[in-house]
């Protein structure tokens, strides 16, 4: 068998595209933001900044902080009646009121 040379962000040319007007610099709000255990959040990928990306199939989902790891927080996620969970950075995360 021949070994893939694609990545996860393959075919996510639209996926992840910005809207023209929030195209440039990341907001420092975004790398600051602060969580806590328990927490509603929801996945929303900045393709600006890759460290701490999850898998594009999970974009869009709900999901519940369990802890910080390091700089990035593990999340917990129900994909397909399975519980799975995910380390992601702030930058990709946006808190549920």
């Amino acid at each position: 068998m021949t070994t893939r040379m694609d990545g996860f962000r393959k075919r996510t040319r639209h996926k992840f595209k910005k809207d023209h007007g929030l195209k440039g610099k990341i907001s420092i709000r975004k790398f600051l933001q602060k969580f806590d255990v328990g927490d509603k959040v929801y996945l929303s990928v900045e393709p600006a900044y890759q460290k701490g990306m999850y898998r594009p199939k999970f974009m869009g989902k709900n999901a519940v902080v369990l802890r910080k790891k390091g700089t990035c927080y593990e999340v917990k996620i129900n994909d397909l009646g399975k519980d799975k969970t995910l380390i992601v950075h702030p930058v990709h995360l946006i808190k549920v009121k």
